[in-house]
């Protein structure tokens, strides 16, 4: 548990928080909705992967956020 990877099938990034019968339960890495993933399309994420999906849902949510003014 713990551990960042990437959900081939899914083309995400997440950390493994929990396993329920066949599949593992990810989370996005900065917090969200779990996802289940089948354990055969899981592959370790690299440095620049987690980087670059830690940008695109800070991007995201910033996007999201009502102006002030």
């Amino acid at each position: 548990m713990g551990d960042t990877v990437r959900d081939t099938r899914h083309n995400r990034i997440g950390v493994v928080t929990d396993r329920l019968g066949p599949y593992l339960q990810l989370r996005p890495l900065t917090g969200g909705r779990e996802w289940d993933a089948d354990p055969a399309h899981i592959e370790p994420a690299t440095p620049p992967e987690v980087l670059r999906a830690r940008l695109a849902e800070v991007n995201a949510r910033s996007r999201k956020r009502p102006r002030s003014g």
